[in-house]
């Protein structure tokens, strides 16, 4: 429904709030009953004078007759309406135009739920891989489960020795004591630490933090020169000098204009006679201001598990290790040398779309007794495209809220109950 065509049910609601009748405000702004029942039921435009006298008597800015609801809070429904699949998204604005206290009290709740489910998800990342944080809950629950043992002998049917009975007690205390003292540190710690990304804990993740802090894109390597840096480890020594190695096939910022006017990767690839792999790793690393959109690269070898990534907004990537099996990446590993261009849709409440370039390609030359290594690598461009529907994938099986899915290998942790 327009927004124009909500004014007269915006006045007839007003109305009835303020216990006025309709013959009492037709005279009022000095119109027929017939004719303001016409307007009330949106069989009738009004505006100018009118509208001002309407606002007047009903005691409401003119605005919230005629404009009705803020478009961010429209907005905030349709998303809700559309994570939960409701059937009414069309009828949005209606709602918010008659019930805008209650419109504002749903979208706030989506809004707050989203939170959650984002926090619980970083939450949830951590638990698998902080060592600190696994180790401090792992104390914590060992505790609780001595302390629920000792409890339930003293409170078991048979009698239990006085001399026992103490020793039984002094364990309780002394277990409750370590228990404090353990959830007093998780709960500092997690407090210390709950809107902190997680500090890297190995190689591959202190790789990612260096490289995030350069956005990827090292000036010096494009110019020819020596990246000088004392932490430099073997990790960012194979990296940099494989960022050499595609910088001198695909110079800056010939390769830029090229990709400004063509952003097919294959074509891209044929045109300066290089592997589509080395497309995809520049296309990655272009600077903000050669680059169109932000976009995000992950690599993986044979075994599937990460080995580099580079993340992008609204595109869910866990931490080093296993991630969705349904990614376009490990597609690519079944069909080397074969590219790989899909649109894909993570499941969650934000539902957000990318268009995806994936290939799987020998890594080095293998020679007659070598043995085959194979890495894939895939693009992530986001993509707002409404006439393709997304592959739905998740990010890992833990967090991913997708049932029936026929690639699960662990149950998820925001299943829906039956």
């Amino acid at each position: 429904m327009p927004r124009l065509a909500l004014t007269g049910t915006r006045i007839r609601d007003r109305r009835l709030e303020l216990g006025l009748k309709q013959a009492h405000l037709a005279r009022d702004v000095g119109i027929s009953p017939a004719y303001l029942n016409l307007i009330e039921h949106n069989k009738r435009r009004i505006g100018g004078k009118l509208v001002l006298d309407l606002a007047r008597i009903l005691k409401v800015d003119p605005a919230a007759l005629s404009e009705g609801a803020q478009a961010t809070l429209i907005t905030a429904l349709l998303e809700a309406a559309r994570a939960e699949n409701a059937g009414e998204v069309a009828r949005a604005e209606e709602f918010a135009g008659r019930f805008p206290g209650w419109a504002a009290v749903l979208a706030a709740q989506h809004a707050r739920i989203d939170g959650l489910h984002h926090r619980m998800a970083a939450l949830t990342d951590r638990l698998s891989y902080d060592q600190q944080l696994s180790d401090s809950l792992h104390e914590v629950l060992s505790t609780v489960t001595s302390i629920r043992s000792t409890a339930s002998i003293l409170a078991g049917p048979d009698e239990v020795e006085a001399e026992w009975k103490a020793r039984f007690q002094r364990n309780i205390l002394e277990d409750a004591k370590r228990l404090a003292k353990g959830a007093g540190a998780l709960a500092t710690y997690l407090d210390g630490a709950k809107d902190a990304a997680p500090a890297p804990s190995s190689p591959q993740e202190e790789l990612e933090a260096w490289l995030a802090a350069r956005a990827y894109h090292l000036e010096e390597v494009e110019q020819g020169r020596e990246l000088v840096d004392d932490t430099a480890g073997e990790l960012l020594t194979t990296y940099v000098q494989r960022y050499a190695r595609d910088a001198r096939a695909l110079p800056l910022a010939e390769f830029a204009t090229a990709y400004g006017a063509d952003s097919d990767p294959v074509r891209l690839a044929e045109r300066f006679d290089v592997d589509i792999a080395t497309v995809l790793r520049r296309i990655a690393v272009l600077p903000p201001d050669l680059a169109p959109a932000p976009v995000g690269l992950v690599v993986c070898d044979g075994s599937g598990t990460l080995t580099f990534r580079k993340p992008v907004d609204g595109f869910a990537l866990p931490r080093f290790g296993a991630a969705c099996p349904l990614w376009p990446l490990y597609q690519a590993l079944l069909r080397p040398q074969i590219p790989i261009r899909t649109v894909v849709q993570q499941a969650g409440r934000d539902a957000p779309r990318f268009l995806i370039y994936a290939i799987a390609q020998l890594r080095q030359p293998i020679g007659f007794d070598g043995v085959p290594i194979v890495e894939a690598t895939m693009l992530i461009v986001p993509d707002s495209r409404a006439d393709e529907v997304g592959l739905p994938i998740g990010s890992s099986c833990r967090i991913c809220p997708q049932t029936g899915c026929a690639a699960r290998r662990e149950a998820s942790i925001l299943a829906k109950e039956p």
